[in-house]
């Protein structure tokens, strides 16, 4: 293990309880898997404890992508990622990606986008825990984050479901998934294959989960006037 991972794994350890405790507020289920506890929240604290929590999923999804690349992929094999265009699974979903088409769009699509993000990455990332657990030298550190992150994207699920109703008065649904049939490829691929496969997914959900907390962030600007949201 080279010292960047250990300064990596030693600074983890110590913001991981932090991490819990800040996570814990956005719990929205309920015996029945109601989301009323979420409901009985106001606006504006629910959209602030979204936000928080999409802060921590991109920075637990950072950390995680960090810690993988610098254990099983690489340098040559970072490049090649980049170079044989491995396309990440939410490439064709219609979310807009420019900074001048992010400003343009509604708060009603705003809301729209976050949630078809989210909704993309729940059996995906509960792949990717499933796949990592297949690795003979996996740290514990690394399958932790990435359980953490397949919960806590379910809890910010159900708060942006909540927040579309309060906001919008529009009823969504949150998504469901079969624990048997969990998001899989066509081909069983060789360990290099698996590798860079996994690689993307933790690549791809950090860009994803970092733009999940821009465009939240961006609606609670645009909820006070007083603020230009560039």
């Amino acid at each position: 293990m080279t010292y960047t991972v250990l300064q990596r794994g030693i600074w983890a350890l110590l913001l991981w309880p932090y991490l819990f405790a800040l996570s814990a507020p956005l719990d929205c289920r309920e015996e029945l898997s109601s989301l009323s506890r979420c409901a009985s929240i106001s606006q504006e604290k629910l959209l602030d404890r979204v936000i928080q929590h999409a802060e921590l999923i991109y920075h637990v999804s950072e950390e995680s992508c960090s810690l993988f690349e610098d254990m099983f992929v690489p340098f040559p094999l970072q490049l090649q990622r980049h170079q044989t265009g491995y396309s990440c699974i939410t490439k064709a979903l219609p979310i807009p990606s420019s900074k001048s088409e992010i400003q343009q769009i509604s708060d009603k699509w705003l809301l729209h986008s976050v949630l078809m993000l989210v909704q993309s990455w729940i059996r995906p990332l509960v792949y990717l825990h499933t796949s990592l657990e297949t690795y003979d030298e996996a740290p514990e550190m690394l399958l932790n984050k990435t359980k953490w992150v397949s919960d806590k994207l379910i809890s910010l699920e159900q708060g942006v479901v909540v927040l579309i109703k309060k906001m919008l008065n529009e009823a969504t649904e949150t998504s469901t998934y079969d624990e048997q049939n969990l998001f899989i490829y066509n081909v069983q691929p060789d360990l290099l294959e698996s590798v860079m496969r996994d690689y993307t997914l933790f690549s791809c959900f950090k860009k994803d989960a970092h733009k999940m907390e821009i465009l939240l962030k961006l609606l609670k600007c645009r909820q006070n006037e007083t603020y230009i949201c560039a």
